[in-house]
């Protein structure tokens, strides 16, 4: 995780931008949010905190990979209980204009405002995975916005397409659990055997030895699936399990190698990019705030 990507948070509740503006915020000793509304669409990924959110006079307490979708003129606040917990999560606006203009191509991007107006449904509950495929559409746009490669306009509007649609297919197959891929089975067995073998040897060839297909149908699935590849999806649980292992007080050292980092740098490198710390920082901090 990038530390250039994050934002520092403001109470704006306005939009700048005619379009859509993105945001990814990691604060302590934040306070909430008082009641209010606006006249864009709001799409929130919560990630770690104590908080609750209010949405309609309805409170709803929040656990870790939650998708929150409120459409324009619904009232909304945010209470966080316990400000010492980083409150970590992004916030995605984007305008009625911006909406209206993309949703005339097709529907299926209005799915999830339609369960929200319609049913109030506002609240995604997500595991792990597909938490970790938000999160890699929503770096990847923020990365864009950042850059100045050639195509970046492109890569933005494909981006926010790409984004959208997902969030839309995930809402739908919610709702209509029938509808999975029909590779869908694979995929979850893929992420149970990768989930309890994370010690283990886990290169494509093997997945691939122990599956019975080729190790392409296996890097389409994740592509299709998360839209990271295998490689990229095993060094997040890694590093995950590392992070878990550094705050019950494991030893650095120990810890890398038992998780499949072959050598520290790569580890620390891996490390640094996805949490903003090195190693032995993250520790230090979680084990300063925690009680």
């Amino acid at each position: 995780m990038k530390r250039d990507f994050q934002s520092k948070f403001n109470q704006r509740q306005h939009m700048i931008s005619d379009n859509f503006e993105l945001f990814y915020y990691n604060d302590i000793h934040l306070s909430g949010v008082q009641k209010h509304t606006h006249d864009y669409y709001e799409f929130y990924l919560f990630l770690e905190g104590n908080i609750s959110m209010n949405i309609a006079n309805i409170s709803y307490s929040l656990r870790p990979g939650d998708l929150i979708v409120v459409p324009p003129h619904i009232p909304h606040y945010l209470a966080n209980h316990d400000e010492k917990i980083p409150y970590r999560r992004f916030v995605f606006w984007v305008s009625k204009a911006y909406f209206e203009s993309i949703t005339k191509e097709t529907d299926d991007y209005s799915f999830i405002i339609t369960e929200a107006l319609q049913h109030k449904k506002y609240i995604y509950h997500n595991d792990l995975t597909t938490t970790n495929s938000l999160q890699t559409r929503l770096f990847y746009l923020i990365e864009e916005l950042q850059s100045d490669r050639f195509g970046r306009t492109s890569a933005i509007y494909l981006g926010i397409n790409g984004l959208l649609l997902h969030m839309n297919r995930l809402a739908y197959e919610t709702k209509h659990p029938k509808t999975f891929h029909k590779e869908h089975d694979l995929y979850e067995h893929l992420v149970v055997y990768i989930e309890n073998h994370l010690t283990d040897e886990l290169s494509l060839d093997h997945l691939a030895r122990v599956f019975y297909v080729s190790k392409y149908h296996i890097s389409h699935i994740f592509k299709e699936n998360l839209g990271v590849s295998v490689h990229q999806y095993i060094t997040k649980k890694r590093l995950a399990m590392c992070r878990d292992a550094l705050l019950s007080e494991s030893n650095i050292s120990n810890t890398f190698s038992l998780y499949g980092f072959k050598d520290y740098s790569a580890f620390y490198r891996a490390f640094k990019k996805e949490f903003g710390l090195s190693p032995k920082e993250y520790k230090e901090l979680h084990m300063h705030i925690l009680p």
